[in-house]
């Protein structure tokens, strides 16, 4: 096989994983256009014939919508920033200096990103509820999101910082420079894209997040989109033109940074593969 066929090859193959890996997306958006008839036809219509524009106003309007997507964005914000002053100096530390303690640590680091949220939040809310924690459950759930998702911040950005040559921090403290100097001056700016890319993952993850929300948040007024989403299922019925119509608007922005984003992203995930 030649060289052109083989691309070609491979070109229709990452086309067929693509469409099987969008056409979800693709449906939610349809769906929330359908009424409720069309929703249940049979063949199914992969386009609605009489879209209904006026459903995103009104479910933007009668769930407040706003008021769930700001949530959503402080937690998500709240849990980048404590996870980014946190996270940056624990994969500087794992990167630079080597170890059988530091590899233990990393050891235990990987660990905990295995653990589901479903078997994290009883202990965590146990613990947030004998310390108080649960009084203020926005900053609660910051703090459990940031526990659940530090070792996927400071995996990615070790790798970033491991990318940055040791002689730069070693040529910065020959000219004079402290060990934070060196730091903040050579290693930080050197690194800025890793870290950045890992920030804008978190903050994904972080801006859908269920499972604390759910738990620990109980005022309505304080809860993310997430948490409104589950709102629309009924014991009797599902109002799925509405459901989709929510995750629309909710899913939108999201999917916006990321494909303004996607170089950058792509670029910062593989900045630690050669050195």
């Amino acid at each position: 096989m030649s060289d052109q066929m083989r691309n070609r090859l491979m070109l229709a193959v990452a086309l067929v994983l693509a469409a099987i890996y969008l056409f979800p997306l693709y449906w939610m958006y349809i769906t929330a256009l359908k009424t409720g008839s069309a929703m249940f036809a049979t063949p199914p219509k992969f386009l609605p014939s009489e879209p209904q524009w006026s459903i995103y106003a009104h479910v933007w309007e009668s769930r407040n919508m706003g008021r769930y997507l700001w949530n959503s964005l402080v937690i998500a914000l709240g849990a980048v920033s404590l996870i980014a002053v946190l996270g940056v100096g624990c994969a500087y530390v794992l990167a630079r200096y080597r170890s059988v303690w530091v590899d233990i640590g990393l050891f235990l680091i990987l660990m905990l990103q295995v653990l589901p949220a479903s078997l994290m939040v009883t202990p965590i809310f146990v613990g947030f509820s004998q310390f108080g924690l649960l009084d203020t459950p926005r900053l609660a759930v910051i703090l459990a999101i940031a526990a659940k998702s530090m070792p996927f911040f400071v995996v990615l950005v070790r790798a970033t910082f491991m990318s940055v040559p040791m002689e730069l921090e070693e040529a910065a403290l020959v000219d004079g420079n402290s060990r934070f100097g060196a730091f903040f001056n050579i290693v930080l700016p050197l690194a800025r894209n890793g870290i950045l890319v890992s920030a804008i993952l978190i903050f994904m993850q972080a801006f859908g997040e269920f499972v604390y929300s759910k738990s620990m948040i109980q005022a309505v007024e304080l809860q993310p989109a997430s948490v409104g989403l589950n709102s629309f299922m009924g014991p009797n019925t599902n109002e799925w033109n509405n459901i989709m119509a929510y995750a629309t608007i909710y899913v939108t922005p999201v999917l916006a940074v990321f494909i303004l984003l996607q170089r950058r992203i792509v670029s910062g995930l593989t900045s630690g593969a050669l050195k």
